[in-house]
């Protein structure tokens, strides 16, 4: 690059600058200059902001880092678009950094201020211009701030809600069976004392204790059947039991065929004690069954409660470190487990993993948030109704995470908002508009990753990539 002579007359042909009066124009050819740029880089992002840059003839593209990679964003030759240390009159209350890249296409020429002399210019020429750009810049970054908080504390809202309603299913379920094993237990002590006094000999009590720990082992390996067979082994029961003159062996029929035990079984029984205590004994045995299978229901509905409590600390990540090594495939479960409830029976889930991945550093709670974004998005699609996909695979150096559904489509005249704030296609009310925008400030700014969308028809993909190397701890999201 070299230094060239400014001139006003020249500059006065620039957009940015046609206003300006004499004086004006003398200033800035007085403390800027004219360089001159063969193609190649001018700044990286990331660097210290030192230059305000207007092109006067040439080309120039803008990249920004996305992962390992520059993405260009834009690509221009129209004389009088500027880049650089645009946000120098903002003075230390921003980090003065160039926000992406430059570099020219072909030979082309500036007019180059610095970025103090820039903050100057703005303050001493245009001061109602300049509060009025402050009072937006911060503004506008105060209702980013105010309405993500606001759409964080709604998905944990109903987040909250849901974990409720799947946490009192299995609560209420541990305390009916409680209840009702109970009851049993004390049916167990009346019967137990009618044994003692009616006309049990000790091989007969022998004899009732093996069949009773046999029935035990049958409930433990008992397999759900389908309605119709259940209802026809119900039948056969009743028709033993009513043979072998048991009463009411209707009512005791249904615990025995849930507890796997059939009309051979019974027949063992049968042939183990006299018939005269058969039917005490078969009732005695149905209060085994029936206790085994209360506590089964117990031990399924607490183990429930705790693998829900897990998937929430798991989710939250409250007693973990920010920025730790993780296995994605725990975040990603522990956030469909609490997105259980919203995303229903209507739509089946599948799970793509490749678990050969290895940990990658992330901010965990932080990504939780992007997998409720694109799932809730994915859900609010398909209405309730299809396939919810979930896969991660390597790419070279990067892990993938792909948020699949089957609905109608991101529509292509709206594809290249859908990231950008508040822009929403929800009804009023429904969404702020802020979901996608937030997880692509996580996963781009906070992870240097990447976040894109393929979309037709029937297969609408959300593709994270997230570097599997240590990203920069920053707080930029």
């Amino acid at each position: 690059m070299s230094k060239l002579p400014c001139d006003i007359a020249e500059l006065r042909t620039l957009f940015l600058f046609e206003k300006l009066d004499e004086e004006q124009l003398e200033w800035l050819c007085e403390h800027g200059h004219i360089e001159h740029f063969e193609p190649g880089p001018v700044y990286h992002e990331g660097d210290p902001a030192t230059c305000f840059y207007v092109m006067i003839e040439g080309g120039l593209a803008m990249s920004r880092r996305v992962g390992a990679e520059d993405v260009e964003i834009s690509r221009t030759t129209q004389p009088g678009v500027y880049a650089g240390a645009w946000r120098a009159f903002l003075g230390d209350r921003v980090p003065q950094k160039y926000d992406g890249s430059m570099r020219v296409t072909e030979p082309s020429r500036f007019y180059v201020l610095d970025a103090v002399l820039f903050e100057q210019l703005m303050r001493d020429w245009f001061p109602m211009a300049l509060h009025m750009l402050e009072g937006l810049f911060f503004g506008m970054q105060n209702t980013q701030q105010a309405i993500g908080q606001r759409e964080r504390l709604l998905a944990l809202g109903s987040l909250s809600a849901g974990l409720t309603h799947e946490l009192n299913n299995p609560a209420a379920a541990a305390i009916r069976a409680t209840s009702t094993l109970r009851e049993r237990v004390a049916g167990m002590r009346h019967k137990l004392g009618m044994i003692a006094a009616g006309p049990y000999d000790r091989i007969a009590l022998e004899k009732l204790v093996q069949l009773q720990e046999q029935a035990v082992e049958l409930v433990a390996k008992a397999k759900p059947l389908e309605p119709l067979e259940a209802s026809d082994r119900e039948d056969e029961l009743s028709d033993w039991f009513d043979e072998h003159e048991i009463r009411a062996g209707w009512e005791i029929a249904p615990t025995f065929v849930q507890a796997g035990l059939d009309v051979a079984w019974l027949e063992t029984v049968a042939a183990a004690v006299d018939p005269s205590i058969l039917e005490g004994a078969v009732r005695w045995l149905n209060y085994t069954v029936e206790t085994e299978l209360l506590m089964t229901e117990i031990e399924d509905a607490t183990t429930r409660v705790s693998t829900l409590v897990a998937a929430a600390k798991q989710y939250s990540q409250l007693d973990r470190a920010p920025f730790r090594p993780v296995d994605v495939h725990e975040l990603l479960d522990s956030t469909l487990l609490m997105l259980g409830r919203k995303i229903g029976d209507r739509i089946t889930v599948v799970k793509e993993y490749d678990h050969s991945l290895p940990e990658v550093p992330v901010f965990a709670a932080e990504l939780n948030q992007v997998w409720t974004n694109l799932i809730d998005n994915a859900i609010a699609a398909m209405d309730g109704v299809g396939t919810l996909t979930v896969r991660t695979a390597r790419e070279d150096d990067r892990l993938l995470v792909e948020i699949g559904d089957t609905g109608p489509g991101v529509p292509a005249e709206i594809k290249d908002r859908i990231f950008e704030p508040f822009f929403t296609t929800k009804p009023v009310g429904s969404g702020t508009g802020l979901g996608l925008d937030i997880s692509w400030r996580i996963v781009v700014n906070k992870h240097r990753g990447d976040l894109s969308v393929r979309s037709v028809p029937g297969d609408t993909r959300f593709q994270v990539r997230i570097p599997i190397a240590p990203a920069a701890q920053e707080d930029s999201a």
